[in-house]
């Protein structure tokens, strides 16, 4: 792994040379398309050269420690040894957060998520969990400086969500959200029990990348739309025009229902902008499906029915389990802090794709 690490680096740093010498040449100037698209790149390899500079120095530092730890002063060898531990735990820690940054990068990562939370099993409890969830990526989010756009929004009962979706607009947002798509389970003691005991629910994440019109091509022919009266909260159109809207897409038989907002026309737009993220995800999960059968995947990105988180209330963890990460920090985690889990998981992405 470590060689593949050197390798990958090296790349990565003649790559950096050259996106200056590109960026530098009047003729990339008068290109702004390939002057943008190289300019982000650049981003991104800069943090690399950064990390990569200080793990180098780093372990010449090691290197020189070690030796002095082996020196005939008993004094100055202990303060050595104490050295060579700070630089090993150094070396270790620049060396897994340079990990993810040397992956081929996906093009889909950069661009915004939409976010699909929904209650599961479990009933009023399993809404109150979604409800809950809703909260604590909104708290991550809002962290990370991005923007939510709403899209869609069902209230359940006792103040849960039955569901909820919405976009996130923001510098590599579906690269970092799109590992929470999966089923989220909750153990505690809902509000709606009198005997104190504990009751297990769930509620289902899917997170799909924005698709552009380019992405996926849709048929006129292929859809069916109806419009229907709206229901629920909403402002004086509800309940007084036929504004909502459903479209099914024929072939797949995917139907999405839009009627948030005020207009026929928008639930229109709205919809069709989660159908082609829907559709665009469908391909993806087919194409990770197949990927899937010719290699064992240590990390699961495509299928939503897998498990991949518990929260347990009573003994305050929560266990990720596609990666056995367990954190004692419930409180933590249920406001937004879910970044070490992110970072874990992204980790065991890199050495997989790093290994082959």
């Amino acid at each position: 792994m470590l060689n593949h690490l050197r390798d990958r680096t090296a790349d990565a740093l003649r790559r950096a040379t050259e996106v200056e010498q590109l960026l530098a040449d009047p003729e990339t100037t008068r290109d702004a398309p390939r002057l943008a698209e190289l300019g982000r790149e650049h981003h991104r390899l800069a943090e690399v050269v950064v990390k990569a500079t200080r793990l180098t120095k780093a372990e010449q530092e090691l290197a020189e420690a070690r030796e002095l730890a082996n020196g005939d002063d008993p004094e100055f060898a202990a303060e050595a040894r104490a050295e060579v531990a700070r630089l090993d735990a150094e070396v270790d820690a620049l060396q897994k957060a340079l990990l993810p940054l040397l992956i081929p990068r996906d093009p889909l990562d950069d661009r915004p998520a939409i976010v699909e939370i929904r209650a599961g099993t479990g009933g009023d409890e399993a809404a109150l969990f979604a409800g809950d969830l809703l909260r604590l990526y909104t708290r991550f989010i809002e962290r990370r400086g991005w923007r939510i756009e709403h899209i869609s929004y069902s209230d359940g009962a006792m103040g849960g969500v039955k569901e909820a979706v919405f976009k996130v607009i923001g510098d590599g947002a579906f690269g970092v959200l799109r590992w929470e798509s999966g089923v989220h389970r909750v153990q505690r003691v809902p509000a709606t029990e009198s005997q104190g005991r504990i009751h297990t629910s769930a509620a289902t994440v899917a997170v799909l990348p924005e698709a552009e019109e380019v992405d996926v091509r849709i048929e006129d022919k292929d859809l069916r739309i109806d419009v229907f009266r709206s229901s629920g909260p909403g402002g004086q159109s509800v309940n007084t025009t036929d504004s909502a809207v459903r479209i099914t897409h024929i072939p797949t038989g995917i139907v999405v229902s839009q009627q948030d907002q005020k207009s026929q026309l928008q639930n229109k737009a709205k919809g069709m902008e989660v159908l082609r993220a829907r559709l665009l995800d469908l391909r993806l999960s087919e194409q990770e499906a197949e990927r899937s059968r010719l290699r064992k995947s240590q990390v699961s990105t495509g299928d939503r029915s897998a498990k991949i988180r518990t929260y347990n209330f009573p003994q305050g963890r929560v266990t990720d389990h596609r990666v056995g990460v367990t954190l004692y920090d419930i409180d933590g985690v249920m406001n937004g802090d879910i970044g070490g889990f992110i970072d874990a998981i992204q980790l065991a992405n890199a050495e997989e794709s790093l290994a082959g």
